[in-house]
């Protein structure tokens, strides 16, 4: 998979508003490039500071907090998904909250592996850099996954605003 594939397919799905960070959205430097799929909102009119992303694709390393992936190689960029606690533990065997615990396990700049996200594995995120032949399918339904989880986060919400 490609990233634009990626950013297609995700962008694709209900309710999704994608965000490619760029000088024109006014995004910080540091993030241009990178593309999230922030938040599920099919009625746009969710608060700023509740606009979280369920999935990104990150192009670069963020020079002292997250360069682990080693994303500013030539043609490689790190495809980055919130699956919960409960999806987290069901694909690598344990919670994420003990993921400092079982960091140095993983290579994070392997390509086409679901890894846990370098920086973000005790938030219930995990990653794959490259998804090719190995992990194609597999983040397509971890992304079909979450953008579900952010349906019902969503539905949730607006439950509790009616009550």
């Amino acid at each position: 998979m490609t990233e634009t594939e990626i950013i297609e397919y995700v962008s694709g799905q209900p309710g999704v508003v994608t965000v490619t960070a760029s000088k024109e959205n006014s995004a910080p430097e540091s993030a241009w490039g990178d593309t999230f799929f922030f938040f599920y909102d099919p009625e746009r009119n969710r608060p700023e500071n509740q606009r979280l992303p369920f999935a990104t694709v990150v192009i670069h390393d963020y020079v002292g907090w997250d360069t682990e992936s080693q994303l500013d190689r030539d043609g490689i960029f790190r495809v980055n998904i919130a699956v919960g606690r409960s999806g987290f533990e069901q694909l690598l065997g344990y919670p994420p909250a003990q993921h400092q615990a079982h960091h140095e396990e993983f290579d994070y700049a392997a390509t086409d592996v679901l890894i846990p996200h370098p920086t973000y594995a005790s938030q219930g995120w995990v990653s794959v850099l490259n998804p090719a032949e190995r992990t194609s399918v597999q983040v397509r339904q971890l992304l079909d996954d979450a953008h579900a989880l952010a349906v019902r986060r969503h539905e949730r919400r607006l439950d509790a605003r009616q009550t």
